[in-house]
């Protein structure tokens, strides 16, 4: 069993539903409604494509594996707490949010640029590192497989997917 499995459910509705099972047999779990069951699911699908292609140990899903629960990050308490990797990785998938929204690619440069800006104007760290143009590609290309997928899934289906920290891939299974 992968440290986290990850389902995304298409709801009849148009409302979708994420919910991750670790691999204690723990879950957490979040209902998006309304115009968050377009956006959200296109948006986690990113965090996995992201984490797991820059190898993100401690972002949103590796947070999620370690027992932390989905609604703990729409707390803007809870969200200081995040660890530097997981700014990071909300900071790129933000940027990659951003591309979706207005239809471009932008340059690895851009990419750097705002994350260099973005923990300098808050005070903080250097990113963990510096985005390459290969790292780039390669999670556009696993983030359109992933949005292929979910394209192509049936109102009242799901996606199922992995999460595992040790060999930072994502597997996907559509059912």
């Amino acid at each position: 069993m992968p440290e986290l499995s990850i389902r995304i459910k298409k709801k009849n509705d148009g409302s979708a539903a994420l919910s991750c099972t670790r691999a204690d047999g723990t879950t957490t779990w979040q209902r998006q409604n309304g115009p968050q069951g377009a956006f959200f699911p296109l948006h986690d699908l990113t965090h996995l494509a992201v984490e797991s292609v820059l190898g993100l140990r401690r972002a949103f899903y590796g947070l999620l594996t370690e027992g932390r629960d989905i609604s703990s990050f729409e707390r803007t308490d809870e969200r200081g707490a995040l660890p530097h990797e997981a700014l990071f990785a909300e900071l790129i998938v933000g940027y990659f949010d951003l591309e979706r929204r207005v239809g471009e690619h932008f340059p690895v440069a851009e990419f750097n640029d705002k994350a260099r800006a973005y923990f300098a104007d808050h005070g903080a760290p250097e990113p963990p590192f510096e985005l390459t143009q290969a790292q780039i590609d390669a999670v556009r290309a696993r983030r359109a497989t992933y949005f292929a997928q979910w394209s192509a899934l049936a109102p009242g289906d799901a996606l199922e997917l992995s999460f595992d920290r040790s060999t930072q891939t994502g597997a996907c299974v559509v059912g």
